[in-house]
């Protein structure tokens, strides 16, 4: 089996792959304080909560948005699983050219995201990654990266809003009856769910006329399915859009 490791600034998705089947996943908070024998003793226990033998795991992928975190990952699967971790990063292989400025200023989590839309549609695409930062990732017909766009997350705005407006409850970000909200709490779903809507089908529109047509556009991350029903430009949501571009770089590099 392969491991593929996706750490976020929020939280840390791990997938176990057979073959190019997704079989388990398991979704854990990114815990920058946790030491590396807390991650060995918490991959083992994620395998026996499984029921995979740890001699299954042959071979593992890391992307890291954390960099801190690393050498500790890479140290837990090492004794895990007495292998060394592939890591996304400077030198890997993406079959992707990386038409940034500076290709490394580019989050792993957005070239993984890249390939993996650029295989499943073949084409000219967008991936919007619903995270602690909404990305938007641009991938040219001729599968280039073009490089896109960064906006705070849905969750921080939300919560800078609840923090800083002393007046203001927190709210559950769900989406509201209607648009005009009729007490404190549906106004201020309105303005979360709504208000990031009209953003990001704005912010793709713009995309879409710098890219010269319009495309395909991907949504991924934890708030994509929130999102999706009530957006102009979404197409499909895939949450495990970032897995499996890791499973396609590591059959790129093995």
């Amino acid at each position: 089996m392969l491991l593929a490791v996706d750490v976020g600034n929020t939280h840390t998705v791990l997938g176990l792959y057979e073959d190019t089947t997704l079989v388990h996943d398991f979704r854990i908070e990114t815990a920058k304080g946790r030491t590396m024998d807390e991650y060995h003793v918490l991959l083992l226990n994620l395998l026996q909560v499984a029921e995979v033998p740890r001699s299954s795991v042959r071979a593992s992928i890391l992307a890291s948005v954390v960099p801190n975190l690393n050498d500790t990952l890479i140290e837990a699967v090492d004794r895990a699983f007495d292998h060394e971790i592939l890591v996304v990063g400077p030198g890997i292989k993406t079959g992707m050219p990386i038409l940034y400025e500076n290709p490394r200023e580019v989050g792993a989590d957005r070239i993984v995201n890249a390939v993996a839309a650029f295989e499943r549609v073949n084409g000219q695409v967008i991936v919007v990654d619903f995270g602690t930062a909404t990305t938007f990732d641009c991938v040219s017909a001729k599968g280039e990266y073009l490089g896109g766009a960064i906006a705070p997350g849905m969750q921080i705005s939300a919560h800078a809003l609840f923090d800083r407006a002393a007046k203001l409850p927190r709210a559950e970000i769900v989406r509201p009856p209607k648009a005009v909200g009729r007490n404190t709490i549906h106004s201020m779903q309105s303005g979360i769910v709504f208000g990031y809507v009209a953003l990001v089908d704005g912010l793709v529109k713009r995309l879409w006329a710098e890219m010269g047509s319009e495309c395909t556009v991907i949504g991924t991350g934890g708030l994509a399915r929130l999102i999706e029903p009530e957006s102009e430009t979404i197409d499909e949501v895939d949450e495990y859009l970032t897995l499996d571009g890791l499973r396609l770089l590591y059959e790129l590099n093995r």
